[in-house]
């Protein structure tokens, strides 16, 4: 029932930061055993420790899945 939904909610981050001016850019706290499911999924880097930043190219690759135009 909620299968895209918190994709949708990042992907609405990421258009929110173009927005504002900041590229797309979106940092986020992760807990360590979802860190490669972030990866795969939102197309996020591994900053270090909990620490995970979606760049303009993944934040790009969200929107084009969730928001058509």
């Amino acid at each position: 029932m909620y299968a895209g939904v918190p994709g949708n909610l990042v992907a609405f981050a990421c258009k929110l930061s173009f927005h504002r001016g900041h590229d797309g850019f979106v940092s986020f706290l992760a807990k360590l055993r979802l860190i490669d499911h972030h990866q795969q999924t939102l197309q996020a880097v591994h900053v270090g420790g909990h620490l995970m930043v979606i760049n303009t190219t993944g934040a790009l690759k969200l929107i084009d899945k969730y928001f058509t135009t």
